[in-house]
């Protein structure tokens, strides 16, 4: 992969590239393969607890130095890495990918924008054995420490397909046998009749709005959740539940 000018890096400048932070979103990033690394940021403590990958630039300074690095208040546990972001994965490798009795789900994002309910999607959808995530590349939030933080290490585990026409994925989806379910507070069905037998795919709409009338137009059945009480609940934890309801069949 071609890698672009190294722009001067000091403690607290701006870099074009996610920096991870905490200790596992740093240490899930060392130990992915497909990562590449641009410069460690640690304290001479934690330093001692690692194995610095050869031919790694690092640099050290104490909390507050790290601090810098980060957003305001976050939890770095003395661990900063720049990164190069991860290659696209793309979506016809997924689906050639989908074997007859397999019923793994992919999990479909429309418009999600929010960095802290993407990373707990893509963990929860690590935790029930998802295929995929994928999102629309425009309107979905880049790899950040925010997000590889939620995740907790699911970004360097989980496939994320980013795709610029989200509705063109949805048929591509469909197309390969998966049945699409629209997740929706107001239809009749729940998630456990939609679900069946069929190899799901589980589109969530964004946490505002909902999912868009074309996105539904792209799905073959909408489904909720039986929940009572409440309206609706957080995106990321409909999406666990969902993805709960996947792995619970034949059990």
């Amino acid at each position: 992969m071609g890698r672009r000018p190294h722009p001067k890096n000091q403690m607290g400048q701006k870099s074009p590239f996610p920096r991870l932070y905490g200790r596992h979103a740093v240490f899930a990033a060392l130990d992915n393969p497909e990562r590449s690394f641009r410069k460690l940021y640690l304290t001479p403590l934690t330093s001692k607890t690692l194995v610095i990958p050869p031919g790694l630039q690092v640099q050290y300074g104490d909390d507050h130095d790290l601090g810098r690095l980060c957003p305001a208040d976050a939890p770095h546990q003395g661990f900063v890495l720049e990164v190069e972001p991860l290659e696209n994965v793309w979506l016809g490798d997924i689906l050639k990918q989908a074997n007859d009795g397999d019923n793994r789900p992919i999990l479909v994002l429309d418009q999600v924008t929010d960095p802290h309910n993407v990373g707990a999607m893509m963990r929860s959808a690590l935790a029930f054995n998802a295929r995929a995530i994928v999102t629309q590349d425009r309107h979905s939030p880049a790899e950040s420490g925010v997000l590889a933080r939620s995740a907790s290490g699911a970004l360097e585990q989980l496939p994320w397909v980013r795709t610029v026409n989200l509705a063109r994925a949805l048929g591509e989806i469909g197309d390969a046998g998966f049945w699409r379910i629209a997740l929706d507070g107001r239809a009749e069905a729940t998630i456990e009749s939609a679900l069946g037998t069929n190899q799901p795919a589980l589109v969530m709409g964004s946490e505002g709005d909902g999912l868009r009338n074309l996105t539904m137009e792209n799905c073959d059945q909408a489904a909720k959740l039986p929940i009572s009480g409440v309206e609706s609940l957080n995106v990321s934890n409909a999406a666990a539940i969902a993805l709960y309801a996947c792995a619970r069949r034949g059990l």
